[in-house]
C-alpha cells in the first residue's frame, strides 16, 4: 500500500519512493507507473535522481510544498524536475538548462506539465532570466561544472528571505584528483565566504559516491 511520507508530496510503500503523477498515464523517462484506486504514482529511484537519494539519506530541511515556487538550475532532460513538478502541483517550477539537446526534451515536458517553465539559458548569467522567474521559495542546483558554488551564489538574488537552497555538488567536476571529502570542505568554505549559511552537507553514497547535497540558507 502506498502512503504519504513525512515529506509533503512524497509517498512510499515502505521500500520505494513515489510521487503522484501530475499527468496520469504518462511516464516521463520510462519509470514504472502504479495505480491505487483513482490515483496514479510514479516510481522515484535514488539511482536515477539525486534528490530522491537525499530523501533516502534524510532531508531535515525539506522545503517543498504544493504551492512552492522553485528555481531548478541544470534541469537536463527533466528526470528529477518531473518529480518536483508532481510535488509542487499548484506551484511553479522554473527549469534552466543550457544544452540545446537536453532542452528540447525539457521543452516537450513543459508542454505536458502546466507548472513547469523551461528556460534555455546559462545559469552563470541569471540576469537573462531573473525577470521571468522573480522570487522563489527553493533554489535547487545540479550543474556539473568546476564553479558550481559560484553559480549557485550568482542566483541567490532570486531566493526569498526564508528560502532554502539545495546544491547538488559533484566533486569530480571541481577536482578530478582530490578525495570527495576534501572537495566538499573546500566548497563549503567558498559558500560560507560568499555569505551562505550551510545548514548541512549530506554525502549521497552509496547512490552517488562523488556527490554531496549542500543544504543552504541564502
Amino acid at each position: 500500500m502506498i502512503r504519504p511520507t513525512d515529506y509533503p508530496g512524497v509517498h512510499t510503500d515502505g521500500k520505494t519512493l513515489y510521487t503522484e503523477n501530475l499527468v496520469p498515464g504518462v511516464s516521463v523517462y520510462g519509470e514504472r507507473l502504479v495505480r491505487e484506486g483513482t490515483r496514479e504514482f510514479r516510481v522515484w529511484s535514488p539511482r536515477r535522481s539525486k534528490l530522491a537519494a537525499l530523501l533516502f539519506k534524510g532531508f531535515d530541511q525539506y522545503p517543498l510544498v504544493e504551492d512552492s515556487r522553485v528555481l531548478y538550475l541544470g534541469s537536463a532532460t527533466g528526470t528529477t524536475a518531473s518529480h518536483v513538478s508532481d510535488i509542487v502541483a499548484q506551484g511553479t517550477l522554473y527549469c534552466v538548462e543550457i544544452a540545446p539537446k537536453a532542452f528540447q526534451k525539457l521543452l516537450l515536458l513543459s508542454e505536458q506539465r502546466r507548472n513547469l517553465v523551461a528556460i534555455l539559458a546559462d545559469a552563470r548569467h541569471p540576469d537573462s532570466y531573473s525577470s521571468l522567474v522573480g522570487e522563489v521559495d527553493v533554489l535547487y542546483q545540479d550543474v556539473a561544472q568546476r564553479d558550481q558554488a559560484r553559480i549557485f551564489m550568482n542566483n541567490v538574488g532570486m531566493a526569498g528571505p526564508s528560502a532554502i537552497g539545495v546544491l547538488m555538488l559533484k566533486s569530480r567536476s571541481v577536482d578530478t584528483a582530490a578525495p570527495p571529502a576534501s572537495v566538499f570542505r573546500q566548497e563549503r568554505r567558498v559558500l560560507e565566504d560568499g555569505g551562505m549559511r550551510v545548514i548541512s552537507v549530506v554525502p549521497l553514497g552509496p547512490y552517488r559516491g562523488d556527490h554531496a547535497a549542500f543544504i543552504l540558507r541564502p
